[in-house]
């Protein structure tokens, strides 16, 4: 198994930009993205999330970890259309305009389709597909406006592949993909660049507690470098598309894998 490389320092891709990011307030690739976008020079920043409690402890933590004062944070269930819009208004409002917005937010599980409950399926599929759609539809006016902007979504490799008792996931995963392409397309018409990226296995404390240590010690045998990748390393390409170093890409969606062949 190769080790993880050292982290990368910032080099300013993002500077002079703002930033919202859904579901941003825990351990996983939400509150990673929110780190390197501060570190890689974003003016100004806003993290969302379900928790009171965990989101106030993430805002103070990414202004001592990176320096950023202009650290906000915003309430926000993505399964409700109020939320969203009061997300979107108060970002806005906040930011001076949203320059660039990370759909993060998302729910996973382990379940066989014959076991698996309508509400198991619809939760999966309103949090990570609708409740993308809901953001990316609310923002979107705005970025249009003003003829500019980025949208990263998080979509996963199983959207291309097959897993079993991954079903709702995979299924709301290529939903992800399929909503980044043909909104990427209406989006491109007034400058806004919509794109995605597709982790394979990335570890974090949630998907430890959501996952059993067979299905991620199999996962992890998958990948060509022996090991899940770090939370960063995904957030470093959602820096990627969200920066102007990206500024052809439109409807794309980049794997962030080392699963072989």
């Amino acid at each position: 198994m190769r080790q993880a490389p050292p982290y990368v320092p910032g080099h300013q891709l993002l500077a002079g930009k703002s930033i919202l990011i859904t579901a941003a307030a825990g351990a996983g690739i939400g509150y990673a993205a929110a780190k390197r976008c501060a570190e890689e020079g974003c003016r100004a920043l806003m993290i969302s999330d379900i928790h009171p409690r965990r989101l106030e402890e993430a805002v103070e933590r990414l202004k001592a970890e990176t320096g950023l004062q202009a650290v906000y944070g915003q309430l926000c269930n993505v399964t409700v259309e109020a939320d969203v819009q009061a997300l979107v208004a108060a970002a806005e409002d906040a930011l001076g305009g949203v320059d660039v917005l990370i759909n993060n937010a998302g729910l996973g599980g382990q379940v066989r389709l014959t076991e698996m409950t309508d509400q198991q399926w619809s939760s999966v599929l309103d949090i990570t597909l609708t409740g993308t759609m809901r953001m990316t539809r609310a923002m979107l006016p705005h970025m249009e406006r003003r003829g500019a902007g980025a949208i990263v979504n998080n979509a996963s490799v199983l959207g291309w592949r097959a897993q079993k008792e991954q079903a709702h996931y995979a299924a709301a995963k290529a939903g992800v993909m399929a909503l980044t392409r043909c909104s990427a397309l209406e989006a491109a018409e007034s400058g806004v660049r919509i794109n995605a990226v597709a982790p394979s296995i990335a570890l974090h404390d949630f998907l430890k507690k959501a996952s059993s240590s067979e299905l991620l010690e199999q996962l992890t045998s998958r990948e060509a470098f022996g090991r899940a990748a770090e939370v960063w390393e995904v957030a470093n390409v959602m820096v990627f598309l969200a920066s102007d170093y990206a500024s052809y890409m439109v409807g794309e969606v980049l794997p962030v894998s080392s699963q072989q062949a």
